[in-house]
């Protein structure tokens, strides 16, 4: 049997609006991951406390605050201090397009905008959990 994929979903900062991150948990779950919400307005470090002790494969951090380059840089810098460079990354929200590439540099590995399909979502994330287990 195939195990299932771990992934955490969360909100930084200040940012109260949660209905797509609750969306994207809803549809993960449906396409048989195992999914964690956090809840709101959590710091850098309860984000990757959270990963840590949860054991997740994926990060699926929910900005639609405009604080992303601010919050990214941290939450990736605390995940390094807890040796988890493995886990990947996702950002979704508003995020503007001049904004992408940078947070790729960070190590962010896909960055989905308002209207991505949750199946284009979470076939993406089958597909980078599997490559990354083949390594």
């Amino acid at each position: 049997m195939e195990r299932k994929i771990r992934v955490l979903i969360a909100k930084p900062g200040l940012d109260g609006h949660d209905r797509g991150a609750k969306l994207i948990a809803r549809a993960l779950r449906d396409a048989g991951m195992e999914v964690i919400y956090t809840g709101l307005r959590q710091t850098p470090q309860m984000i990757a406390e959270a990963a840590l002790q949860e054991d997740v494969d994926v990060i699926g951090l929910s900005i639609l605050s405009g604080a992303h380059m601010g919050l990214v840089p941290r939450i990736m810098e605390e995940l390094r201090k807890n040796k988890m460079e493995d886990v990947s990354v996702f950002v979704g929200g508003i995020i503007p397009e001049e904004d992408v590439p940078a947070l790729l540099e960070m190590g962010v590995t896909a960055v989905y905008g308002p209207g991505t399909a949750t199946q284009f979502i979470s076939d993406e994330i089958r597909r980078i959990v599997l490559a990354s287990e083949e390594e």
